[in-house]
């Protein structure tokens, strides 16, 4: 009996207006978002690229070790073209130097604010908002309509459990739901193979999981629906229930859970520690030039050649441990303002996830290396990469000191003579270190992913348990 339960409610699903306008709007609107991540991939990488080539060349010419700078270029991860998550928010490269730290600038988002007021549409905003409402759709007239149509004191003339009745509902509306974005999903993956993005094992294996998690919150509205129609008695009724539960679930819990958050936690901006940097640094120099005053007052004259050559090879060790200093700070005070802000973000999260819609856009970027993690790892990267970089440039510098910043030259006629050469001649940078943008590792991930998983599931059983509670109990006259 179940099974012609089933079969029942899937074939009144396949054959209904609903059924034809979701597999439309599904596919229109999956087809053209992978359309459009997959052209915004490519257009990461070119620019990736071409950027890195033209900092490299840069660095090429350059004359002095001393101001030998470079950039460092976050690489693009496929997988936003399904999931972009905050990878259009965070900055796509940043300086590398001996004298500025690492700190990602220049967006998409700040580059082109027309993208910022309309974003972009993914997969994963495409379940989120029309999924989740569909799903709604197909069942919030799962029990309600029935008993206005009078078929379902029909049912239960013969000997139907009603908890069986329920799974039949929920079964038929999931694989019809299914049905409809089965074959847009399946046209999406192929363009991307088409396009030849290159997709690693386990990317496929993201892909995957992002699937799955993607049925799974979609089965969650469709039994929040059967819930909301087993605890009414009018289709109306439990239509507009629905849609005040979709909003309060896709656009208010999440926010209080943020809010809430915000004011339990105490994070100090960016522009504060920006300021303390400054403020540190002004101190640090101020203090070097009037110690350098007092120790170059007198008559420098009477100091012979090694004598000289050892002072202004002193106050260059001062400039740099001052620059060191500045660095070392502003590393200390940025790590302080990742450990708070984490401690905040862990907490707004699991606020968050009480609604589902959270739960799966939280998984969903992280299966996607697109979550709140993925700017610490770019920067971590980025100053791993830096000390390399400066360890580098310190070798060389000490290895052709004329090549430095300062060339001190005597004659018996017109005396000390200092300059700053600049036809040293270009640098050889072949054998400075290259920077390799990290890639997303999936293992850090399943603890996280687990508990979204989680929650989705428990969520789901739990809107199941409740409807046939409500239901064992319904009137079906």
């Amino acid at each position: 009996m179940f099974r012609v339960l089933v079969t029942k409610e899937l074939k009144a699903i396949l054959l209904s207006p609903r059924f034809v306008g979701t597999f439309m709007v599904g596919a229109v609107l999956i087809l053209l978002s992978v359309y459009v991540g997959i052209q915004e991939y490519r257009a990461a990488v070119d620019h990736a690229q071409t950027s890195q080539l033209l900092s490299d060349q840069g660095l090429q010419e350059a004359t002095s070790w001393m101001s030998a700078s470079t950039r460092a270029y976050r690489a693009p991860d496929p997988m936003t073209i399904f999931v972009s998550g905050l990878a259009f928010d965070i900055g796509r490269w940043t300086p590398i130097s001996t004298r500025t730290g690492v700190r990602l600038r220049h967006s998409l988002y700040s580059d082109e604010p027309m993208y910022a007021v309309f974003r972009f549409v993914d997969f994963s905003l495409i379940v989120v908002v029309v999924m989740s409402l569909f799903a709604l759709l197909f069942t919030y007239d799962a029990v309600s309509g029935e008993r206005e149509d009078g078929t379902l004191k029909l049912v239960f003339s013969h000997p139907v459990s009603r908890a069986h009745y329920l799974l039949a509902k929920a079964s038929g509306a999931w694989l019809g739901l299914a049905a409809a974005l089965a074959v847009p999903t399946a046209l999406a993956v192929l363009m991307v193979v088409v396009y030849g993005i290159p997709l690693g094992w386990q990317d496929w294996l993201r892909l995957t999981l992002l699937l799955g998690l993607a049925a799974l919150f979609c089965g969650s509205f469709v039994m929040i629906g059967l819930l909301l129609s087993a605890c009414t008695r009018h289709s109306s009724v439990s239509f507009l229930t629905g849609l005040m539960v979709w909003v309060a679930l896709t656009l208010i819990v999440p926010r209080i859970g943020v809010l809430t958050a915000g004011q339990l936690t105490n994070v100090p901006t960016v522009a504060e520690i920006q300021g303390q940097r400054e403020a540190f640094a002004r101190d640090q120099w101020d203090k070097f030039m009037r110690d350098g005053i007092g120790r170059w007052q007198g008559n420098t004259d009477s100091l012979g050649e090694e004598a000289l050559l050892a002072r202004i090879q002193t106050e260059d060790s001062l400039r740099r441990q001052v620059e060191t200093n500045i660095s070392d700070y502003e590393t200390r005070q940025y790590a302080d303002l990742r450990r708070k802000s984490e401690r905040r973000e862990r907490l707004a999260l699991s606020l968050a996830r009480l609604s589902p819609v959270s739960a799966f856009q939280i998984g969903a970027m992280t299966l996607a290396g697109t979550d709140l993690d993925m700017k610490p790892r770019f920067e971590s990267a980025m100053d791993a990469y830096r000390a390399q970089f400066t360890d580098y440039v310190g070798q060389r510098q000490s290895e052709s000191p004329g090549a430095g910043g300062m060339r001190i030259e005597f004659n018996s006629e017109t005396g000390m003579k200092i300059s700053n050469p600049r036809d040293a001649g270009a640098l050889d940078i072949s054998g400075l270190p290259k920077y390799v943008s990290p890639r997303f590792d999936l293992a850090p991930a399943v603890g996280s992913l687990a508990l979204d998983f989680g929650v989705l599931a428990l969520g789901l059983l739990g809107c199941l348990f409740g409807a046939v509670m409500l239901f064992s109990r319904y009137d079906v006259r």
